[in-house]
């Protein structure tokens, strides 16, 4: 008998882009004491507006109540199921530089069902050197540590020159999701994820609403019209 497809697998990208969110804010929550919370709550602690948060959440189940709210405990349980978090991720790291140092020590994976389990380095200098609490290991045992860690998700945080091929052998190797923080554009099977995150661009994004903000402050006239 199957046991049918797991809670919010018929939710739309969006609102899973939007669940981590929600989960950040009931963690907040959660610390604080709270163990219930309306849409409008939640609403205040994310920016989204309440009737979006009520549709996101009908998607993983029957939760709240009209007039009650929603369990804090539950809600996280049900959005760390949809999103494949209820057990422990390990995540293979590709990529021992600043970044990839960085990005080994953050301690906020772990609590949100994370796990850095390998640092991968083509860096033969780097090798047994600790990144956080992992050693870093020769790049070479990328498709041993994949198969050793049970892996399927993994985070590039190498050059652009050399992502594709590092993509390819991780995909090979069995990764079904990647985090790539090379500032190029994967090739990858249909059947894998990729989140890019190029900083570069997300900073000159920035660049341009802060300059919008500028341009809009109060006793700011317009800018000077260029001299023939």
């Amino acid at each position: 008998m199957s046991a049918g497809p797991p809670p919010g697998s018929g939710l739309s990208r969006r609102t899973v882009a939007r669940l981590p969110v929600y989960l950040r804010a009931l963690a907040a929550l959660a610390a604080d004491g709270i163990t219930r919370v309306s849409s409008t709550g939640l609403a205040e602690r994310t920016g989204v507006g309440p009737p979006l948060v009520r549709r996101d959440l009908a998607g993983l189940g029957q939760l709240g109540r009209r007039g009650v709210g929603y369990p804090v405990a539950a809600l996280q349980q049900a959005i760390s199921r949809a999103l494949g978090l209820a057990e422990d991720q390990p995540v293979v790291l590709v990529g021992a530089g600043h970044l990839g140092s960085a990005l080994a020590g953050y301690d906020g994976f772990a609590g949100r069902g994370l796990r850095i389990c390998a640092v991968l380095d083509a860096d033969r200098r780097v090798i047994g050197e600790r990144r956080g609490p992992i050693a870093v290991r020769a790049v070479d045992d990328l498709e041993d540590v994949v198969a050793e860690t049970g892996a399927r998700l993994a985070i590039l945080a190498v050059p652009a020159a050399t992502a594709q091929a590092m993509a390819d052998r991780l995909v090979a190797a069995g990764i079904q999701g990647l985090l790539n923080f090379a500032p190029v554009e994967l090739a990858v099977p249909a059947r894998v994820a990729v989140r890019a995150v190029d900083l570069s661009t997300e900073l000159q994004i920035l660049a341009f609403h802060q300059a919008e903000l500028s341009s809009d402050r109060p006793g700011r006239g317009p800018a000077p019209a260029a001299r023939p």
